[in-house]
């Protein structure tokens, strides 16, 4: 790796940590006032512990040596000691630290205002060690993901294709996100209205600041190659996004009667969301078409949650699990030379269809399960009295706005 590409790698990875600090704040700033401290320690606590278990061990799982693997031997290089001396290596491992961390983070968003602080981490890191670092494996593995190696295995001439984690980041996160929402049930007064964000400025700067981290998100993975789909991947991130956000404030306006702030936010995140898979492998007026579709599919359902009776507090689903299906979908019909609509053939569809599902149906089953275990033992969601007193103060001990008068 030259020096370049080496600097390159540094900044991609301290851009995607800052994305755990973006989400904290677009999740902090969603919830109501009481709840912001512990909304963001969630993803706070999230970037502590996962990085721990990543070094640890994570690295190791996410990397099977052979086809058909569940995973890497989290043993077989404990603690990353045996390359310790190794530069590049490190900072590669870094990298793919700071995905696990935002993918881990995201879940939290379902289960906001209700949530035990320690039952979070305990599931947090449960969770990513049975889900997120054997998926990842599964996606990325060159030598053993069974995903990566499908198309191959099947005999087809093309392979899945999840650049940056439409399936191992949203897909995976969403469908534990529903599971945990249907564990926790619903807030109490849970109705379409519910409340309106504390925040709206905190939700901007967190939108802003995941995007602006989400061009390492996308590109970073370009210092281990030639960057020759750099510029594809950086315009692809833009433009979708910007195209997401007009998608989801037009059909917010024809649905609702305005075009909001918090809207335009949330269209932003959609449009991150579905390009993610597919930012190196579209053309870009493909991935326009994307960024609308995306925006506006996720504007209208988000409204599942109300329809269907679970608590998906903030959109975890209807962002994440909806746009990343979408994302990851779409390349079956649109990917440059293999798309069903431009040269290719039905393959690249069927390859992206079980990569999508299979994703989504085992971290909701270990989600839903472990959920449950930690329900019915220690206890996951907090009294009632406690939420309607504010999870702040009855789990942190802290007030996110404390007023001057208050303390005199």
């Amino acid at each position: 790796m030259d020096t370049g590409a080496f600097a390159w790698a540094i900044t991609a990875t301290a851009l995607v940590l800052f994305m755990t600090p973006g989400l904290a704040f677009f999740y902090g700033g969603l919830v109501k006032a009481k709840s912001v401290v512990s909304m963001m320690m969630m993803s706070f606590g999230a970037l502590g512990l996962i990085a721990v278990l990543w070094i640890l061990y994570g690295a190791n799982m996410a990397a099977p040596a052979t086809l058909w693997a569940f995973s890497g031997n989290p043993f077989s290089d404990f603690g990353l000691s045996g390359i310790a001396a190794d530069s590049e290596a490190l900072v590669s491992t870094a990298f793919g630290a700071t995905f696990a961390i935002i993918t881990t983070a995201l879940i939290s968003g379902a289960i906001a205002d209700r949530a035990k602080f320690g039952s979070w981490m305990i599931f947090a890191g449960i969770w990513a060690t049975l889900v997120y670092f054997p998926v990842a494996g599964w996606v990325w593995g060159a030598d053993g993901g069974w995903i990566f190696n499908l198309g191959t295995t099947w005999g087809f001439s093309t392979e899945v294709i999840d650049y940056a984690g439409g399936t191992a980041v949203h897909i995976n996160a969403g469908a534990a996100g529903l599971a945990l929402a249907i564990v926790l049930g619903k807030r109490i007064g849970f109705q379409k209205g519910i409340q309106k964000p504390h925040n709206v400025p905190l939700v901007m700067l967190g939108a802003a600041i995941l995007w602006f981290g989400w061009f390492g998100f996308n590109a970073g993975a370009e210092f281990l190659g030639d960057f020759s789909n750099a510029g594809l991947i950086v315009i692809n991130t833009l433009g979708a996004t910007a195209a997401a956000v007009i998608g989801w404030i037009i059909v917010e306006k024809l649905k609702d009667g305005k075009a909001t702030s918090v809207g335009a936010a949330s269209g932003a995140v959609a449009g991150l969301v579905a390009i993610t898979p597919s930012c190196a492998n579209l053309t870009p007026g493909w991935a326009l078409l994307l960024g609308v579709l995306a925006g506006a599919v996720c504007a209208l359902a988000i409204e599942l949650k109300w329809k269907l009776g679970f608590d998906d507090s903030l959109d975890v689903v209807g962002i994440h699990l909806v746009g990343g299906v979408m994302g990851t979908l779409y390349l079956g019909f649109f990917a440059t030379g293999t798309g069903l609509f431009v040269g290719g053939n039905w393959e690249q569809l069927a390859l992206q269809t079980v990569a999508a599902f299979a994703v989504l149906v085992y971290s909701f089953v270990v989600a839903l399960v472990l959920g449950f275990a930690i329900e019915k033992t220690i206890g996951f969601r907090i009294k009632n009295e406690d939420e309607i007193a504010g999870v702040d103060t009855v789990v942190h001990g802290e007030e996110g706005y404390v007023l001057a008068d208050q303390i005199a």
